[in-house]
């Protein structure tokens, strides 16, 4: 896979989550995404945020525009070093929720994108990196 641009993109507030929708749209865009892939690399996208923000109190997120051969796509790595998911396989059921929320963030999140991988270690945060492929 190469990487043809790419930027950091810190998440420390509300308006920064706001940020990262906004550059995710315009390099869906760029991409030539259809709307409806441009939606859910949008939504996908704002949820991860929100979870960087939320729950691993604040992070980044690097955005990477890639090639793989033919393909061309948008590759997300949401990082936080916060407390960290104990439980990956019940975090990524739908309906569980550690807040206030529906439980379909990170489900929700992993259905809109080509391929989603997470890691998380207790104590020192999350690593969540999701691709959309044109």
């Amino acid at each position: 896979m190469t990487t043809l641009k790419s930027e950091s993109v810190d998440i420390a507030g509300p308006t920064d989550v706001v940020i990262l929708r906004q550059k995710v749209r315009a390099w869906s865009i760029e991409l030539k995404f259809s709307l409806v892939d441009q939606t859910k690399m949008i939504t996908a996208s704002s949820e991860l945020a929100r979870n960087t923000l939320d729950h691993g109190g604040g992070g980044r997120c690097l955005m990477e525009m890639v090639s793989n051969g033919a393909r061309s796509g948008l590759r997300l790595t949401f990082e936080d070093h916060g407390p960290g998911i104990p439980d990956i396989d019940l975090a990524l059921k739908d309906g569980y929720s550690t807040g206030n929320g529906m439980g379909l963030g990170l489900s929700g999140s992993k259905r809109l994108v080509n391929e989603f991988q997470i890691a998380s270690k207790v104590g020192e945060g999350t690593r969540i990196c999701v691709v959309r492929w044109k």
